[in-house]
C-alpha cells in the first residue's frame, strides 16, 4: 500500500468517529479519506433490517453526516451491490485501499470474503478491524480448542483474556472529499416509514454518536449503583438503554467496558460487574452465531428441529400477542411499549417470549421475526440466541420446564403496577390488588374504575395453568421420543 494514498472508509455497523479503528488506521495511512456508507439490505438475505431498525439507521446516518461535515468531510451514500459500488468509487477516487470494521453475521461474512477476493484481484487492499466486539468470535475457545457453548465458562475465559485497551481518539478534522464524488440524498434510501407511526420513537430516542455518549455519561453511574436491585424492574429506569447505540456502533463497546472496569476498580460496585456481564453476553451471542451460523433459523439443539411449535402466522394468539391484547397486563404492557418506542425492558422480553413459545406453543421464529421488525436494537445474534434461550432449544438454554408465569412475574417486578398503568391506560384506575389480574376485578369495581373486562380490556386469551401443563407434556413427550 502506498503511503499517503486515498483510502475508502466503509462504514457499516460502526457509525461513529470516536474509537473507530478503521477510521483511525486510515488517517494514519492515507492522505485522502473517503467516508462511505452503502445501503444494500438485499445482501442480508432473509434478515433484512426491520422497520424500526431502518428508522434508527436513517437518523444515525444523518447524525454521522453532520459530524463529518463539521470536520470538513462528508459522507458518501450509495445503494446497490456493495462490491460494485466499491469498485466504482475506487475508480472515481483512485483509492488504493478500503478499510472497515468487521461484520460477524453469516451474510456479512460471506459478502466481505467475496469483496476481499475481488478487490485483491484489483490490487486493492481490504483491511478489516474489530470495532464492534470486546473479543472477536474466533479469539476465544475452550481448552479443547472448541467454541464455548455455555456462557459461564465463556464469561470466565473472557475475563482472563480481555484487557481494556486505550480508546482511539476521534479526529479533530478530516480532509475534504472532492466535489466530483457523487452521493445520494439520504431520503432516497427510503428508510423512514411512509405512514407516520414513529411518533413514539421520536419522543423516546435521540439518535447518533453524541446521543449515545450523552446517554452513557448521564446515566452510567447511577445505573451502576442501583443495577443489582433495579435492572429487573420495568417500573424503574434501571437499565442503561445503550443497546441500540451499541448495535449501530454509535457507541464503542470498548468505551462502555472501560468505564465499567474503572468503576469496579475504584468503587467496588457490583453493578459494574453485572453490566459488564451483559456486554460479554453480547459477545457470546456473536461467538455462537459465528461458529454456528444456522442458529438464526434453526435450533441450536438439533433435538428440537421437529418440535411441534405452531407455525400459523395468522394465529389468533399471535395477533393478540403482537397487539398487546392477551389479557395478561405485563405482557400487553411490554408489547405496547415495543410498538410505540421500538424497545422493551429485558425482563419483560423474557416474559412475553415465554408466553408465546411455551404457553401458546407458537414457534420462536415468529416471535423473533416480530422483534426483528419492531426493535430499534434488533441484532441477529442476540435476537436469535435470546429467543432460543427462552424457547428451550438454544445454547445454554433455560430448561424446558422453566415457564414464566406472567402474573407472578408482574407482582414481583412491577409490584404497584406502575409499568402496566403507563402502557395500558385503560387499566390505570384499577386498584393495585387487581392490576395484575384484571379478570378478578368485581363488576362494581370495574364500573367505578371505568373499565369493563371483555370490552375495554380483554379477558386472558388462554388458561395459564392448563397451557403450562400442556406445554410440559409436549416437551416431555417430544424429548423422550427424540432421545
Amino acid at each position: 500500500m502506498t503511503k499517503k494514498s486515498a483510502i475508502i472508509v466503509w462504514f457499516r455497523t460502526d457509525l461513529r468517529l470516536h474509537d473507530n479503528p478503521a477510521l483511525y488506521a486510515a488517517l494514519n495511512h492515507g492522505e485522502r479519506i473517503i467516508p462511505l456508507y452503502i445501503h444494500a439490505p438485499h445482501e442480508e438475505g432473509r434478515w433484512q433490517p426491520g422497520a424500526a431498525s431502518r428508522w434508527w439507521l436513517h437518523h444515525s446516518l444523518s447524525s454521522l453526516a453532520r459530524d463529518l461535515k463539521q470536520l470538513g468531510s462528508r459522507l458518501i451514500l450509495r445503494a446497490g451491490n456493495s462490491l460494485e459500488q466499491l469498485q466504482q468509487l475506487v475508480e472515481e477516487t483512485a483509492a488504493a485501499s478500503v478499510f472497515a470494521t468487521r461484520c460477524y453475521t453469516p451474510a456479512g461474512t460471506k459478502r466481505d470474503n467475496h469483496v476481499q477476493q475481488a478487490l485483491q484481484d484489483l490490487n486493492i487492499d481490504f483491511k478489516l478491524y474489530n470495532g464492534n466486539l470486546l473479543l472477536e468470535p474466533d479469539s476465544i475457545r475452550n481448552k479443547s480448542g472448541q467454541p464455548y457453548k455455555v456462557f459461564t465458562p465463556y464469561w470466565r475465559a473472557h475475563q482472563q483474556l480481555f484487557n481494556s485497551p486505550a480508546l482511539l481518539p476521534a479526529p479533530d478534522q478530516l480532509p475534504s472529499v472532492p466535489n466530483r464524488v457523487s452521493s445520494m440524498a439520504l431520503a432516497k434510501l427510503e428508510l423512514l416509514p411512509t405512514q407516520p407511526w414513529d411518533k413514539g420513537m421520536r419522543q423516546t430516542w435521540q439518535v447518533g454518536e453524541q446521543a449515545g455518549i450523552q446517554q452513557l455519561r448521564l446515566h452510567s453511574q447511577e445505573i451502576i449503583a442501583d443495577y443489582p436491585d433495579s435492572h429487573d424492574r420495568p417500573d424503574i429506569d434501571g437499565t442503561s438503554r445503550l443497546s441500540p447505540y451499541l448495535h449501530f456502533g454509535e457507541l464503542s463497546v470498548r468505551q462502555v467496558a472501560k468505564m465499567l472496569i474503572q468503576s469496579r476498580q475504584q468503587h467496588a460496585r457490583p453493578g459494574a460487574t453485572a453490566l459488564l456481564r451483559q456486554l460479554v453476553w453480547r459477545d457470546f451471542a456473536h461467538h455462537i452465531l459465528w461458529h454456528f451460523p444456522t442458529t438464526s433459523d434453526k435450533p441450536f439443539d438439533a433435538r428440537y428441529n421437529h418440535f411441534p411449535w405452531q407455525r400459523r402466522s395468522n394465529s389468533r394468539l399471535l395477533k393478540a400477542w403482537q397487539q398487546g391484547l392477551t389479557g395478561f397486563p405485563i405482557v400487553d404492557a411490554g408489547m405496547r411499549q415495543l410498538w410505540q418506542t421500538g424497545w422493551m425492558h429485558n425482563r419483560v422480553r423474557m416474559i412475553v417470549a415465554s408466553l408465546l413459545t411455551k404457553n401458546a406453543g407458537i414457534h420462536w421464529q415468529l416471535g423473533a421475526r416480530w422483534f426483528w421488525d419492531t426493535l430499534v436494537d434488533a441484532d441477529l445474534a442476540q435476537n436469535s440466541m435470546n429467543w432460543q434461550w427462552v424457547a428451550g432449544c438454544g445454547v445454554d438454554a433455560a430448561p424446558y420446564f422453566r415457564i414464566f408465569n406472567p402474573v407472578l412475574q408482574s407482582q414481583k417486578f412491577d409490584p404497584r403496577g406502575e409499568y402496566i398503568r403507563r402502557w395500558i391506560p385503560e387499566l390505570a384506575g384499577l386498584p393495585t390488588e387487581y392490576i395484575h389480574q384484571p379478570e378478578l376485578t368485581p363488576p362494581l369495581v370495574q364500573q367505578a374504575c371505568k373499565v369493563i373486562l371483555g370490552s375495554d380490556y380483554p379477558e386472558p386469551i388462554l388458561d395459564l395453568k392448563a397451557s403450562r401443563e400442556q406445554a410440559l407434556l409436549n416437551y416431555r413427550q417430544y424429548i423422550r421420543s427424540a432421545s
